[in-house]
């Protein structure tokens, strides 16, 4: 029986996807995997029973990805699992600060109950808004949430132009073909009433709206941010604030530098926040985890390439994590031959300087043959059947 610890409340549901089999317990080190939210993980300690980490969630910030993968410890999120919560919560603060919502309900909350009806004849013209309908968004990231966004906006009667240098094929596919996808940046902000942004938290995007992208926009728009805080250079927007180039800056992250600042409509991160959210998240994360500790597959994670080879109908299944070395399946080979055993099925792939491989075997093999596998380079070495 696998035993999987959780760092935050789960869905009961995500965890439902696991009663057949595991334990549930709060020892993290004693589990062979963990099922984890907003819980920071960084100064953690991993003891060597623990195999993987599931992030019931898109963002994986909070995990540190370099040392579990040196580790031999797999991380997986759910990409796409709490996409129509993010996608309607993105329409919520435009349309609240199109038609001045906030405003208006905390004026109404002033008003003399006596006379209610002629001050807001009198009053409601103080709040008229815009419409959505006929301005140009640019979306700035095509994966699940960026896609959905997208569509709801065409939808809406809205020009979209998408940017996205890395769209997957799944993304291409469920793009409407209303959508025109450019291939630069700045062609994508150049027209843009609002600039929305979905991409993932990563060195690479950290500051990625910065002062030329803010060069490249209309004067006036509208920056939209439910994609992480720290993707917009604070520097570069303040500037773009005070200067008026940026009239809105509607984000999910309240900051401290721009609480109080009358442009900016901050949500308290609520973008996943909704009871199917969660719950499509936890049973996604539960999903993930459970093929991976039953069969040795790898799908969504963020540390390691994607591997599958279904359930095994051969008598034995190992998988092994190892340096991405050009002797590493030579070893591999010669390690299992040592143990005459014969290979039925092989999977090697590779993520940067980590590969994992994973074997169908004719029999199976034991632990004390499996802890006799060494090579250079080798992380880890498990048996899954």
């Amino acid at each position: 029986m696998f035993k999987i610890a959780t760092l935050n409340k789960i869905s009961p549901k995500g965890l439902a996807k696991l009663d057949y089999k595991y334990e549930i317990i709060d020892d993290v080190n004693e589990a062979d995997g963990i099922l984890v939210r907003s819980y920071k993980m960084h100064d953690m300690a991993f003891s060597k029973n623990l195999k993987a980490i599931a992030r019931a969630g898109a963002g994986v910030n909070n995990i540190p990805l370099e040392r579990c993968a040196e580790e031999g410890i797999v991380v997986f999120n759910t990409p796409g699992a709490n996409a129509n919560a993010v996608k309607e919560l993105v329409f919520a603060g435009m349309f609240a600060d199109a038609r001045n919502i906030v405003a208006g309900v905390e004026w109404a909350k002033t008003l003399d109950p006596a006379g209610i009806g002629d001050a807001v004849e009198k009053g409601k013209g103080g709040f008229a808004g815009t419409e959505l309908r006929g301005k140009t968004i640019a979306v700035i990231g095509l994966g699940a949430i960026g896609v959905a966004v997208a569509n709801t906006a065409s939808d809406l009667g809205m020009v979209v132009v998408g940017y996205d240098p890395y769209m997957s094929v799944f993304s291409a596919i469920n793009l409407s073909r209303k959508i025109s996808v450019v291939q630069t940046l700045e062609k994508a902000l150049a027209k843009a009433d609002y600039v929305t942004v979905h991409v993932p938290a990563m060195d690479s995007t950290k500051g990625m709206i910065n002062a030329d992208c803010f060069q490249a926009m209309k004067r006036g728009v509208k920056l939209v941010n439910f994609a992480r805080g720290e993707i917009v250079d604070q520097d570069a927007l303040e500037a773009a604030l005070n200067g008026g180039k940026v009239s809105k800056y509607i984000t999910d992250f309240p900051s401290a530098r721009f609480i109080q600042n009358e442009k900016v409509l901050s949500i308290p991160h609520l973008g996943a926040s909704t009871a199917e959210a969660e719950e499509n998240c936890a049973m996604m994360a539960a999903e993930e985890i459970a093929d991976y500790l039953e069969n040795g597959n790898i799908t969504n994670s963020v540390n390691f390439p994607s591997c599958s080879m279904g359930v095994s109908q051969s008598q034995g299944r190992i998988a092994i994590i190892h340096k991405n070395k050009t002797d590493a399946i030579t070893n591999i080979t010669a390690a299992m031959n040592g143990l005459n055993v014969i290979i039925e099925h092989m999977t090697t792939v590779s993520k940067g300087s980590i590969a994992y491989c994973l074997i169908d075997a004719n029999r199976t093999i034991t632990e004390e043959e499996k802890d006799s596998i060494r090579f250079d380079g080798l992380i880890s070495v498990r048996v899954v059947k």
